[in-house]
């Protein structure tokens, strides 16, 4: 189980802008466990540095990267509440179950369904300039 250090202030002792610091720091350590710990985070990683460079490379305009950002946010976001997911119930219930393994089962089709419509998008957007460049290039 993840925890915060020893040392950490309790959450219920800060006031003002230092709980929202804090709170700030407890959701940039949650995206450190997810790229860490998680090996379809890191796929996800991958995806997400690739579509960038490829972004930049192909220089679309600035209109279609809030789409491509919003995309990869959402696969992002069901990723992390699907590991979320998985941690909780596997703290709460260690042994297998038929209702633990249908929620899991629900919550990475979520991630699945995110990750195909970032795909369409991905492709609706970077796939006609990449065609373009890549003709111009043959020939």
């Amino acid at each position: 189980m993840n925890r915060a250090p020893t040392h950490a202030p309790r959450p219920d002792t800060l006031h003002g802008w230092r709980r929202r610091v804090w709170a700030f720091w407890v959701a940039l350590r949650g995206i450190g466990f997810l790229v860490r710990g998680e090996v379809h985070a890191r796929v996800h990683l991958a995806a997400t540095l690739a579509v960038v460079a490829l972004g930049l490379w192909l220089q679309i305009p600035r209109r279609e990267w809030p789409p491509l950002l919003l995309a990869m946010g959402l696969v992002w976001t069901a990723e992390a509440l699907n590991s979320a997911l998985e941690a909780a119930l596997d703290a709460l219930h260690p042994e297998p179950h038929p209702a633990i393994g249908r929620a899991k089962d629900l919550a990475a089709g979520g991630v699945l369904l995110a990750a195909m419509a970032a795909a369409v998008v991905g492709l609706l957007i970077l796939g006609p300039p990449l065609l373009d460049r890549l003709a111009r290039m043959v020939h």
